[in-house]
């Protein structure tokens, strides 16, 4: 589908030939995260000398990469092409479309546009690091146009979990490209602000050569649900329950969080925000004016107990089972403010993201345990997705009549069924791109094609480190968490090679010394035989007698416990 043959080169706006024939006015359109994955949305489009950069966001690391904070796009090639990026084009205010500026920024500093809540959203991330005044960061309304090199940009807007959302229409010398951003087509969104269709519908009157679609919820052949339905059930709970209701969703979902202040404040509930995102969000968003606050509504957590507790509304996060994260606390009494108890109602507002599925039904069943009302979305429809499904991108297809069509923001699965969505509404298999993070895919009037990658990847975040840790430093944290760590300390004449003291063998994660002290002896005997045979043949080097060590030694525990430890041996020298 799309895929399209033929070697790298660089794709601008100049003649190029490959099995199709000629390409002329060619624009490549570059995915560096996004595609193949949910999250760490970036995509580079280029044309000729120019280059801009759409949405720069983050991806949670998965379940193996131990000890990794974030995971980040590699903008290798933007680096290696710094000179004609024109800039960063922000679609909403979400992390995975925006959290790896902080770090982005700091190697490749190139004006920033977005929304209001978009910006907002950015500065509180880059004041975090220290970054604010450094970086270049240009307001946008969706009525405007921007001339950023030989591309004219337009915005239009789009309805999603998080206000302020906007698609983007991008006229390149080689045609018009439209990028949905992460999108729903919500009829009775909670803000009244209705997608921009007559622009949508606007665009494909001009002819599009290619749209990128968000495919996340490709998978749902209806509709996607309007926010305000989630509303009508929060005012059944608030009406019905007797006690405290803790309210656990996305930090950014500021729509969500305005239908839990609107419950509150018709119920005469006071409302207490708990855990950090929630509170920096709730700042921005009402500081900005997205978020609709009666004063004296919002009080500090340490006010709560002083309140009857049918008059209390808790907000927190936590709603992906985060161990950290406000609820996960509270349903194990370990918060140090808030402890949920018999009779209070937890209402759990989002879905797990894959991969958290676990994380999630133990936080659920921690609070059964405590004896509360738990509501969640297969209980009740207190969540539904800010992603279109099958008939919204039916929709959208069918107004702007792409020629070209990439699905973006979704695995290898969304891609494919994208494809067979598309070919319900004319569109043929092969002008649906199924690309890989990395793939250049070249596009003109005359053809499409998939000509080579640039370099790509990811980039792991872990503390202050900046793609210090790689898939080998992984794979060794990997090792260790499942097979443990023997560490075997021995001292030795340097002239001679015999051992003066040791061996002492330790074990972390492997075995308990204690209760295997037989298994212990008879590997440090194993220890001290590779030790002589390498004083036989007068072996005196550090890295060879070492790897005798790890040899002897490994292949014995292979055999009698039939696990492969890490095993480090320390040679002091006298």
């Amino acid at each position: 589908m799309g895929k399209g043959t033929g070697q790298a080169r660089r794709a601008g706006c100049e003649p190029g030939v490959d099995l199709m024939g000629k390409f002329d006015l060619a624009v490549s359109l570059i995915p560096l995260g996004g595609v193949t994955e949910v999250g760490k949305n970036m995509l580079a489009i280029e044309c000729g000398d120019d280059i801009v950069v759409v949405d720069s966001g983050v991806k949670f690391p998965e379940e193996e990469q131990l000890g990794i904070d974030l995971v980040i796009p590699d903008i290798t090639y933007l680096l290696q092409n710094r000179e004609r990026v024109r800039g960063i084009l922000l679609t909403h205010g979400h992390e995975d479309h925006i959290g790896a500026l902080p770090f982005v920024l700091k190697d490749l500093n190139v004006p920033v546009y977005g929304t209001k809540l978009t910006l907002g959203l950015v500065e509180s991330k880059l004041e975090e690091h220290g970054m604010v005044k450094q970086v270049d960061l240009r307001l946008i309304n969706p009525d405007q146009k921007l001339r950023l090199g030989s591309f004219q940009v337009e915005f239009f807007r789009i309805n999603h979990s998080i206000p302020d959302g906007v698609g983007l229409a991008i006229t390149t010398p080689a045609g018009l490209i439209v990028h949905s951003g992460d999108f729903k087509l919500d009829q009775t969104p909670v803000d009244g602000r209705v997608a921009e269709f007559h622009k949508i519908a606007a665009y494909g009157t001009r002819g599009v050569l290619a749209f990128i679609c968000d495919s996340t919820n490709i998978g749902r052949e209806a509709m996607t649900p309007s926010e305000k339905v989630v509303g009508e059930t929060f005012d059944r709970i608030f009406r019905n329950a007797s006690q405290r209701i803790i309210v656990a969703t996305f930090a950014s979902h500021v729509h969500r969080v305005q239908q839990v202040i609107n419950a509150a404040v018709k119920y005469g509930r006071k409302v207490a925000v708990v855990g950090r995102s929630m509170l920096n969000v709730v700042d921005v968003a009402s500081r900005l004016g997205y978020l609709q606050i009666p004063p004296k509504t919002l009080v500090e957590v340490d006010e709560i107990d002083r309140l009857p507790r049918e008059k209390v509304v808790i907000l927190a996060t936590g709603s992906q089972g985060e161990p950290m994260a406000a609820l996960t606390r509270m349903a194990t009494h370990s918060h140090r403010q808030v402890t949920i108890e018999e009779g209070d109602t937890v209402i759990i507002s989002a879905t797990p993201i894959p991969g958290n599925e676990q994380l999630v039904a133990r936080t659920i069943n921690n609070l059964f345990r405590t004896g509360a009302d738990v509501i969640y979305k297969e209980v009740a429809l207190v969540h539904v997705s800010g992603h279109a499904g099958q008939e919204e991108i039916k929709l959208m297809l069918n107004m702007l009549r792409p020629k070209y069509v990439i699905p973006f923001h979704g695995e290898h699965t969304h891609q494919a069924v994208f494809a067979e969505v598309a070919a319900k509404v004319g569109i043929p298999r092969e002008n649906v791109f199924i690309a890989n993070i990395g793939d250049r895919i070249e596009l003109s009037h005359q053809g499409g094609r998939i000509a080579g990658k640039v370099p790509s990847g990811r980039v792991f975040i872990d503390g202050l480190g900046i793609g210090d840790v790689g898939n080998i430093v992984l794979r060794d944290r990997l090792h260790l968490a499942e097979e443990g760590i023997v560490i075997v300390v021995v001292t030795i004449n340097k002239d001679t090679g015999a051992v003066l003291a040791g061996p002492d063998l330790i074990s972390r994660g492997f075995v308990f010394v204690r209760e295997s002290a037989e298994l212990m002896n008879q590997a440090r005997e194993k220890t001290v035989q590779a030790l002589e045979k390498c004083q036989q043949q007068q072996i005196t080097e550090w890295s060879i007698i070492k790897s005798a060590i790890r040899d002897e030694l490994g292949q014995f525990i292979q055999v009698k416990t039939q696990r492969r430890p890490v095993i480090l041996p320390i040679i002091m020298e006298i």
